[in-house]
């Protein structure tokens, strides 16, 4: 959908380009900070962001200041340790999924050898 700019009205923005998840940066900086693999794997970032964004409520905003000028303090916070639980549970999870299909390769890796 195309949205005609405010302050320019003979430009055309993408809604898509214009609003966004307020947690995707939340759940980005959280996982920065708690895993260093995240800053060299971009696979495993991905994966995370994924799935932690998957156990929260979508939040979608225009701007970040919309979501952080209506907030107070305590919903502030209260959103940042639901990011930090979303964040643990999805690094355990996707590191746990790795695990278990590293695994089943190696398995049948060596049955064929058998």
């Amino acid at each position: 959908m195309l949205l005609r700019s405010r302050n320019n009205p003979d430009t055309l923005v993408s809604t898509q380009d214009s609003v966004h998840n307020y947690y995707e940066s939340l759940v980005i900086a959280q996982l920065l900070r708690a895993s260093d693999r995240a800053n060299e794997d971009a696979e495993f970032m991905a994966d995370v962001t994924c799935v932690a964004l998957n156990r929260l409520p979508p939040r979608y905003v225009r701007h970040d200041v919309d979501m952080t000028f209506f907030l107070s303090p305590a919903e502030m916070e209260e959103m940042e340790t639901k990011v930090a639980h979303a964040v643990n549970h999805a690094m355990a999870y996707v590191e746990t999924r790795e695990r278990e299909k590293l695994a089943a390769t190696s398995r049948a890796s060596d049955e064929e050898r058998e």
